[in-house]
């Protein structure tokens, strides 16, 4: 399946342009929350992304956790007037 480009996706979404499939419509709306453009659009967009999440049709992505500092080893970290 093609990369959609964001204004595809949302003509797709939008139904301004068909979707090939029923998987390339399904692709558009997920690229559409992805990308988080979903919520910045028109209320419709983000109700209807919502359902589509809720019924199993597309997910929420998984955030990137941000790195863990590196450990001292179960101890405190001492500070310069410390050492």
């Amino acid at each position: 399946m093609k990369k959609l480009t964001n204004l595809e996706a949302t003509m797709i979404a939008e139904g301004a342009q068909e979707a090939e499939s029923d998987e390339q419509y399904i692709q558009a709306w997920q690229q559409l929350i992805d990308t988080g453009l979903v919520w910045q659009l028109q209320g419709f967009f983000g109700r209807t992304a919502s359902v589509m999440i809720q019924e199993g049709l597309c997910y929420v992505p998984i955030k990137k956790q941000p790195k863990k500092p590196k450990s001292t080893g179960g101890q405190t970290p001492r500070t310069p007037e410390e050492k």
